[in-house]
């Protein structure tokens, strides 16, 4: 008999895995330390509200889609979405705010109305540069196996000469591409914002990056119940095809013999033999030796240095007023070189951008519906980044008070006033350290810096054969569908491997499981 397929882990990228194998008959056994399913998409209860801990905005709903379809499901049959009308508001002070919207004319015009007809001429640029680059690379890149090296980019892409390549920017940075577009150092912070997307800084990250406002364009979407709800689908349509869970238990190594991945052992000692074994743990977990000696020469590790960045996180069920929320809000620090700086120096910013997702508020109706929230408490995550050294400096209380003041010192700025004193439950790059060991509490696994960094994330395959990797930290990158993104990729590769190892077992790899982008005409 087959030993089957583990996974550790059971974010967003080992449920995807696990569900597209379950799928294709694979015996699936998925192995969790915590005590819920998401990874970082996970649920804190403040006061009795269950308020998302992780990932908030969701996109490239047709990733999720597909990997539904391939197991015979849809996605509507488990979850309920709708689309948002209203991408983000961003505020910089009292006077006024801007909105980004489903309908990139209606952001053209917004853009206008705030900063002049210069502006809006810069954002139709923007968004035609953005789209190139996402259908540059959305099939190349991001839905294909890791490149090796910029050539074997370049091969795929189909191009003749370097030319198409460098079209995509990797060698600029995202803050001197965006001042190509955008004189108004406002909107170019706002689009600048995309990097830390990938808890990157915009003054290191590459101008491949703007892709990310395309992908923003294609849609966003809110699902009933949080991004908890997404991975307890994944779960259940893991289930019904086969895949057992257990939760609460942490694999202790990961089995290595003559040379190969062929189980796993976890805390109590139980051995779980395998054909094959998919780590969605953060690279540096396995390159520490988290799972084991043997397991540890699978991947290469890198430096503190490298890591993204972590966040201060406030969870709270509060009042706000005096600014107009919608479920995405972006408070603008008066400093960003400032900001970055600081994180880069080992401290937290003194003057923050802050975002703030108001849980109760529906960006698909607007202003017209969350008026009836005013007064009424509701649920709120609050973010500000943070450098990652979670396992070298340990937050005094005093410190996070510091935080905490800061970051109502921005959103004061802007207006918007919460309950004095906030009652609230407050994560720190300490909290992030202890839930996933070894990465300081970096949220992205390795920073998106430099031209190189999308050739040195980690891949699917390992240095060691039938152990491989997904989830966010690897490639094709950070956020909820990139996660799932690599989930598929190493159920396609852990397919094509078995299939080879049981030639008396034919695998079938066309079709079923792919995932092509939906058509973006509409955002043109």
């Amino acid at each position: 008999m087959n030993a089957g397929v583990v996974v550790i882990g059971a974010g967003m990228g080992g449920l995807a895995c696990a569900a597209l194998l379950a799928a294709r008959g694979e015996r699936v056994t998925v192995i969790e330390k915590d005590h819920w399913v998401g990874g970082k998409a996970r649920q804190v209860v403040v006061n009795g509200a269950e308020i998302d801990g992780g990932p908030t905005v969701f996109t490239l709903r047709d990733v999720f889609d597909g990997i539904f379809r391939a197991a015979g499901a849809e996605l509507d049959d488990y979850v309920t979405t709708r689309r948002a009308s209203i991408l983000a508001r961003h505020a910089w002070d009292e006077n006024g705010n801007l909105d980004l919207h489903a309908d990139p004319h209606r952001s053209e015009e917004a853009i206008g109305d705030f900063a002049g007809a210069e502006a809006a001429a810069g954002f139709r640029a923007f968004r035609s540069e953005a789209r190139a680059i996402y259908a540059s690379l959305n099939d190349t890149m991001m839905r294909a196996p890791k490149p090796a090296t910029p050539l074997s980019l370049v091969w795929r892409m189909g191009l003749r000469d370097i030319g198409g390549f460098m079209g995509v920017h990797p060698y600029i940075s995202l803050w001197r591409a965006l001042g190509k577009h955008f004189s108004d150092e406002r909107l170019r912070q706002l689009f600048a914002r995309y990097s830390t997307y990938c808890g990157s800084s915009p003054f290191e990250a590459p101008a491949t990056l703007m892709l990310i406002a395309h992908v923003e364009a294609m849609g966003v979407w809110l699902i009933d119940g949080g991004m908890a709800a997404l991975a307890q689908a994944l779960r259940e349509l893991a289930e019904s095809k086969g895949a057992t869970f257990q939760l609460g238990t942490a694999v202790e190594r990961i089995e290595v013999a003559s040379g190969r991945a062929t189980g796993v052992i976890l805390g109590n000692a139980e051995r779980i033999a395998a054909d094959a074994v998919i780590a969605n743990a953060d690279p540096a977990a396995i390159g520490s030796g988290r799972f084991g000696t043997d397991a540890s020469r699978a991947v290469s590790q890198y430096g503190a240095r490298e890591r993204s960045l972590s966040a201060f996180v406030w969870y709270a069920k509060a009042r706000g007023s005096g600014f107009p929320l919608v479920r995405h809000n972006v408070f603008f620090s008066p400093d960003y070189a400032r900001e970055f700086s600081d994180i880069a120096g080992g401290i937290p910013p003194a003057d923050p951008t802050v975002y703030v997702c108001a849980m109760d508020r529906d960006a698909t109706f607007g202003e017209a519906a969350d008026d009836e929230l005013s007064g009424a408490p509701e649920r709120f995550q609050i973010i500000v980044n943070a450098p990652a050294n979670g396992d070298t400096h340990n937050y005094t209380p005093k410190e996070i008070d510091q935080c905490t003041q800061a970051m109502t010192r921005s959103l004061t700025r802007c207006g918007l006033e919460l309950d004095d004193p906030l009652t609230h439950e407050v994560a720190t790059p300490n909290t992030f350290e202890r839930l996933w060991p070894s990465t300081g509490g970096a949220l992205y696994g390795r920073a998106s810096h430099g031209w190189a960094a999308s050739f040195r994330r980690q891949g699917t395959l390992t240095k060691i054969p039938g152990l491989y990797c997904a989830g966010g930290s690897t490639h094709p990158g950070t956020g909820v569908p990139m996660a799932a993104l690599s989930g598929q990729l190493g159920a396609q590769r852990v397919l094509q491997d078995l299939a080879s190892m049981r030639r008396s077992h034919r695998v079938a790899m066309a079709g079923g499981m792919s995932t092509r982008s939906a058509q973006t005409g509409s955002t043109a």
